[in-house]
């Protein structure tokens, strides 16, 4: 049974017309056959964190918080740990990948130094953490993280679905930080 989703309904609602589209894709995007609800929310919410969208992301927890039970703390840790993590980590890695292409490979061969331990040890699991990673890597941009985080993910046995869904997810969460939080 689909999440119940009293407060991204409203938010839905106070968007203008010229945002038609965005509402029916939340309204659909969330409900993916390739999914858990869990994870299509967590990685909604860890995409809405990722982009500074405050208003979003408060409606995403609230429902997510009262659809799946038990397991919400874990999930809602996870999607803001994976958020913070990827702001960190698509900056850094996108400039080693996109400085490697102007020649200077030395930076590849420099260790990071940068602390990554939750993504080793998720409150959910690691496929779940990787997933909401991966749609803050295709916000960001990040062909390094991009091609990482969908290679753990596909090692896993998760299907490739499931990684097109979690960037679907991620596309559908950017129109709805620029409808309601202005893009912040």
């Amino acid at each position: 049974m689909p999440i119940a989703a009293p407060a991204l309904d409203a938010l839905r609602e106070t968007l203008p017309e010229e945002f038609k589209d965005t509402k029916l894709n939340l309204s659909s995007v969330l409900s993916g056959e390739n999914l858990s609800d869990a994870q299509a929310w967590g990685i909604a919410l860890a995409a809405a964190r990722f982009l500074r969208a405050p208003h979003l992301a408060t409606a995403l927890q609230s429902d997510l918080a009262a659809g799946i039970g038990d397991t919400a703390p874990a999930v809602i840790s996870d999607a803001t740990a994976a958020a913070g993590l990827m702001a960190m980590n698509t900056v850094y890695y996108r400039f080693r990948h996109m400085i490697g292409h102007a020649g200077k490979e030395s930076y590849a061969s420099r260790p990071p130094r940068l602390r990554m331990q939750r993504i080793a040890k998720p409150a959910t699991t690691a496929v779940d953490f990787e997933l909401m990673s991966l749609a803050c890597a295709a916000l960001a941009g990040c062909e390094f993280c991009l091609e990482n985080h969908e290679a753990k993910i596909t090692a896993e046995g998760t299907s490739e679905e499931a990684c097109h869904d979690a960037v679907r997810i991620a596309a559908v969460i950017a129109a709805a930080a620029v409808a309601t939080d202005g893009g912040s």
